[in-house]
């Protein structure tokens, strides 16, 4: 079942500086990723809860390019960088696996991945993607966390599940929105690839959106600037174009 969606990623040139930028002007502590040795990439990340936004850098062109998602980081960041994808959280990836391929779905076969932190610990997880990114929604994959490995252990959820930003609240993340140039092809190719099942949304304005666990994708008509990221937290409404994206900051309750 899908549980949420899992995090964000968006690609950038220098990963420090990103870091540094999302904490200046978002008010979200980013803390340090890792590398994924096999990749050729790196990454920080602000956690939002269980979810969070990846930033993605490059260290090894090389590697990165015979990479699936280096493949993609290298090209986003040549553009200037920006969103690169999403993945959503699966509390059963081969059954989700089965399930998908059941209707049509491309989906791969449940995929081992790991990242090494800077404090030596390993995060582990499966993955299932599509063999080359959606059209509208970049590089799109399940992903089922090792509950054994570092940063799902329950401790770890328990301690951050009342973590307080920097802008004075926890925060979490309500909505990705992302514009399409055919919502009928987008509905249909989403529903089948990912089961992801859209309605008529209550923005309006032919929107449609999924709901995947207490969050929301929700996909636009026509071309926007930016994919939009909603968030809930701090105590003011903000929104903040950054690193190719608007982030939309709505008060916590």
């Amino acid at each position: 079942m899908l549980l949420g969606i899992d995090h964000v990623i968006v690609a950038v040139r220098d990963l420090d500086a990103a870091a540094a930028e999302v904490e200046r002007e978002l008010g979200l502590q980013v803390g340090g990723g890792g590398r994924h040795a096999a990749h050729g990439t790196h990454n920080r990340l602000a956690w939002l809860g269980d979810s969070y936004l990846e930033l993605m850098g490059v260290f090894d062109e090389r590697l990165a390019a015979g990479s699936w998602w280096g493949r993609r980081a290298l090209e986003v960041i040549a553009a200037g960088g920006g969103y690169i994808g999403l993945a959503l959280a699966s509390d059963d990836l081969a059954a989700d696996v089965e399930r998908l391929r059941g209707q049509g779905s491309p989906i791969s076969d449940p995929l081992a991945g790991e990242r090494a932190r800077p404090d030596g610990e390993i995060v582990r997880w499966r993955i299932g993607r599509l063999p080359e990114p959606d059209p509208d929604l970049g590089l799109a994959f399940l992903i089922e966390h090792d509950a054994s490995a570092a940063e799902w252990r329950p401790s770890d959820r328990a301690a951050r599940a009342a973590e307080a930003h920097p802008l004075g609240t926890p925060v979490r993340l309500l909505r990705a929105e992302l514009a399409v140039s055919d919502l009928r092809v987008a509905q249909h190719r989403l529903l089948r690839d990912l089961g992801l099942q859209l309605r008529p949304s209550l923005a309006g304005g032919g929107a449609r959106e999924a709901s995947v666990g207490g969050q929301a994708l929700r996909l636009l008509p026509g071309a926007v600037a930016e994919p939009r990221v909603v968030l809930r937290g701090g105590s003011a409404e903000r929104s903040v174009g950054l690193l190719g994206l608007r982030f939309e900051l709505v008060p916590a309750g």
